[in-house]
């Protein structure tokens, strides 16, 4: 009907960040006008500033998603495929474990900065994409459905009506924080008691890496634990993630001479790495983790929250920006319906997502516990090594939870968590009077995977 085509015509995007950027390229490439607003300087011209940045992991949803758009091919100079994790041990000893078992099986580290300017450049050729840079989001009134927005170069403000507006404006949303105390959103915001502090390992001679590229780096330490990704230019990032309070805390690191001799005692091997080591920590601020949860994300057809502002979850299952590119293909699709309008694609969107949001956070916050501590254990080694036995042997029964959420955006996250839960129970139980893997009745483990799971197919 007209009226709808006239209600789909044209939007507004709160946030040029990965999501917002992805998404205005979409919708462009439907015909709907965009006017993207983002508070920060326009990326391809002003270098965004380090210490923030933690590395992001692209993986199958992601890909999916820039495929979609069009971009894969102009992303491809930027990422560094990992295989695996590689553990190191407090005395410098390493291990190597695969992420996937077959050959294709890899995720891809990458610059959050550099990914988002060429997300930014893809979307600025797109025709009726209009970008506004340096302006910032004030206020929301839901009640009149008007953003209030301050123009940062030209220092005055204006108000934009949400006919509609999507508010892909971050973890700390104005948008969504305008419907405090109401039922209309419904948000609530969980910080972790840990926090992060990213550091550096520069490239060597002529670019080249000074640890194996082709990992994840993880030095996991019980309750508190470093990464190090790896960038094309040879460096690595680190990010370290530690406690608040307590022992090992950021609360207890706060001059020179503790920080150096924490690294010498639980990160002796990567330390001579880290230049100025001092000076970069007092230099990098510590950021913040926590999970974002919300019982709606859109009111009526006037707005609509996507990616991290309707639902951060904390990073230690790779999963943010992927979950973010995800909420952008799931739109994109409820855009299908050419009798829908606004309100009806939203309210689709939400049904469709939010069920695999939360199973996203969720797995992250499991993740923490694994990726800093149970990594160290050697029956979860087995497990490990079992799991890809069963998946060999029934490749459309058992599918690790890992490579479910990594490998297969054909699999929703909720199906994943509440699938691998099945699986999780049934390796403990397999590996519980086992040591290694020769110990375990393969035919029988494969009859009693059989008997308890149904084909995912």
């Amino acid at each position: 009907m007209p009226s709808e085509i006239v209600k789909r015509s044209s939007v507004t995007i709160l946030g040029g960040g990965l999501c917002g950027a992805l998404l205005a390229i979409m919708l462009a490439r439907r015909g709907i006008e965009v006017v993207l607003l983002e508070r920060q300087p326009d990326p391809r011209i002003k270098v965004v500033a380090s210490g923030r940045s933690i590395n992001l992991v692209l993986a199958a949803r992601g890909i999916r998603a820039l495929k979609k758009a069009a971009v894969m091919e102009r992303v491809e100079s930027l990422l560094v495929p990992m295989r695996g994790r590689l553990i190191h041990a407090v005395d410098g000893s390493t291990e190597f474990h695969a992420y996937g078992s077959r050959e294709h099986e890899v995720i891809h580290s990458v610059s959050r900065s550099e990914l988002n300017r060429v997300l930014i450049e893809a979307a600025d050729k797109q025709p009726g994409v209009e970008i506004r840079f340096e302006h910032e989001a004030v206020a929301y009134d839901p009640d009149e459905a008007r953003l209030r927005v301050r123009d940062l170069a030209n220092d005055h403000e204006y108000d934009i009506e949400a006919a509609p507006l999507i508010a892909a404006d971050g973890a700390g949303s104005v948008v969504r924080r305008a419907f405090a105390g109401r039922d209309t959103i419904g948000a609530s915001e969980e910080l972790l008691a840990h926090s992060y502090k990213e550091l550096a390992v520069a490239a060597g001679p002529g670019g080249e890496f000074r640890m194996d590229p082709g990992a994840l780096h993880i030095w996991p330490r019980g309750g508190f634990m470093l990464i190090a990704l790896p960038n094309p230019g040879g460096d690595f990032t680190l990010t370290l993630f530690l406690p608040n309070e307590g022992n090992n805390s950021f609360a207890g690191l706060t001059d020179d001479e503790n920080v150096t001799n924490f690294f010498e005692e639980y990160f002796v091997d990567v330390l001579p790495l880290i230049d100025d080591l001092p000076g970069t920590w007092q230099r990098h601020p510590v950021g913040i983790l926590g999970t974002v949860r919300s019982r709606h994300w859109h009111d009526g057809g006037k707005v609509l929250l996507i990616g991290d502002a309707a639902h951060a979850i904390v990073p230690f299952h790779g999963q943010g920006m992927n979950l973010s590119f995800e909420d952008c293909v799931v739109l994109d699709e409820a855009l299908d319906a050419p009798e829908a309008g606004w309100d009806q694609v939203f309210e689709n969107f939400e049904k469709a997502q939010m069920a695999n949001a939360n199973a996203i956070a969720d797995m992250a916050l499991e993740n923490y516990v694994e990726m800093r501590d149970t990594v160290r254990d050697p029956k979860h080694v087995l497990r490990h090594a079992l799991a890809f036995e069963l998946e060999k042997r029934l490749p459309t029964r058992f599918i690790p939870r890992y490579s479910m959420v990594m490998f297969h955006d054909e699999i929703p996250y909720a199906v994943a968590r509440d699938r691998g839960a099945l699986q999780q129970r049934l390796l403990e139980e397999l590996t519980e009077p086992a040591e290694t893997l020769d110990e375990i009745d393969l035919d029988a483990a494969v009859r009693l995977s059989e008997s308890r799971l149904p084909s995912i197919n």
